[in-house]
């Protein structure tokens, strides 16, 4: 066997096997750790992270970048 294949197998069954045995605990309840005694929201009252302005900027980044191409595409044909 190539001994670079050999060193491909080697590596995918230490990931493969290194993967069931790296598992995480699961994360301690929003009361202190504790167990629940109320239904207590996580993040508080607000209800949340604020992805709103996450968005919008996530929408502006892609106008900007679908301008760029768009005017890139036309220079592109303008010159050919």
């Amino acid at each position: 066997m190539d001994r670079n294949k050999f060193k491909r197998i080697v590596a995918a069954i230490i990931l493969i096997a290194g993967s069931f045995y790296a598992q995480a605990q699961n994360p301690p309840h929003p009361n202190s750790g504790g167990a629940p005694t109320n239904n207590t929201v996580v993040g508080g009252q607000q209800g949340g992270a604020p992805i709103g302005s996450g968005n919008l900027l996530l929408i502006g980044l892609a106008l900007l970048y679908a301008t760029k191409k768009t005017a890139a595409s036309r220079r592109m044909n303008d010159e050919g």
